[in-house]
């Protein structure tokens, strides 16, 4: 039992350490919301789109991570979209707050053959606190003296690319590009923040029904203070019907890349799109020496899109097939 005891707590300092590299990315963006992993997402599709996330890591363990989040974004030109992330977290003794601004801009490659190109930029804040009143005694340390208030900010950017040809997709950013101010800490605290993802899939049709979509996707975060990576592999059936409305079921399987015969979590997932209405629910179930101590992770997505309009650039509609009616017009969305 005390080697479990102790396994956790260098869990959570681990996931905690993470916590402040990056927020962590479960699936909250296969809940049709890729604009959580890149600012290059923001204006595709409908003028408006609001998603509201919240995440509980570990379920049953005390002091679990726990995040929730606001996204959103919309067009502001034909070919130019901006973007806002509010996000809470908390791991433990720790808490992190944040806001990011976004902007992207689509350019069209070809098109004849649908292939397009975007760029996108965020501008991060981030609030990093330890909640230092929270110490108290034990037997083993019976004195507590920390000292003053454990709290920093710091301002950072994300840079993304996306490349879109057809159905197929191919995202890449480098997050936090600059190094972490860490003056108000000593010794532990990394300060090169850097990290890399990809997001990369493509959408079937069935060619006998249209409104039917399958779509394998896999998503891969790269570290690049420790050179520590990891993929998810995803899978996603979608179906529609004539009013644009539409469900979705799916799964995925996250592993280390050093280690991907061993999972380090995996579980199913849904959502409904109703009037415009959105609602996701995933469940991750932990397959390491923790997963006798919490009933997994669990994530619910609830949303809306508003103000629904077609750009006249092609650049600006995403890669899913999704009917408007607009005065008995269909629209490829």
């Amino acid at each position: 039992m005390k080697k479990i005891i102790i396994y956790l707590v260098l869990a959570s300092c681990t996931f905690g350490y993470a916590q402040e590299l990056n927020l962590p990315v479960w699936t909250q963006y296969l809940a049709d919301n890729d604009f959580v992993i890149s600012p290059t997402y923001a204006g595709i599709g409908d003028n408006l789109k609001v998603r509201l996330n919240g995440l509980t890591q570990w379920v049953g363990i005390k002091n679990a991570p726990d995040n929730q989040a606001l996204y959103a974004d919309f067009r502001i030109a034909p070919q130019s979209g901006v973007g806002l992330s509010l996000y809470n977290d908390r791991n433990g003794n720790t808490r992190q707050k944040g806001v990011k601004f976004s902007f992207a801009h689509h350019i069209i490659l070809d098109y004849t053959s649908k292939q397009y190109l975007s760029f996108g930029l965020s501008y991060n804040i981030n609030s990093f606190r330890i909640d230092t009143e929270n110490f108290q005694p034990t037997a083993e340390i019976p004195v507590v003296n920390v000292g003053d208030d454990r709290a920093v900010s710091n301002h950072n950017f994300d840079i993304g690319l996306l490349y879109r040809f057809n159905r197929y997709y191919l995202s890449f950013n480098a997050n936090n590009v600059l190094d972490k101010n860490i003056d108000d800490f000593l010794g532990v605290e990394p300060s090169k923040l850097l990290n890399f993802q990809a997001y990369t899939g493509y959408i079937f049709t069935n060619k006998n029904d249209k409104t039917v979509e399958y779509e394998p996707s896999a998503f891969i975060q790269f570290f690049n203070s420790d050179k520590r990576s990891a993929t998810d592999l995803n899978f996603k059936y979608r179906k529609f019907n004539r009013n644009g409305d539409y469900y979705w079921v799916g799964g995925s399987y996250r592993f280390l890349n050093d280690q991907y015969l061993k999972p380090l979590n995996f579980g199913p997932m849904a959502g409904v799109m109703k009037n415009n209405f959105y609602f996701a629910y995933s469940y991750q179930l932990t397959i390491n020496d923790l997963s006798g101590y919490n009933s997994g992770t669990h994530s619910i997505t609830i949303g809306i899109d508003l103000l629904q309009g077609i750009s006249d650039c092609p650049c600006t509609k995403g890669t899913s097939y999704r009917k408007y009616k607009n005065n008995g017009t269909n629209y490829k969305y």
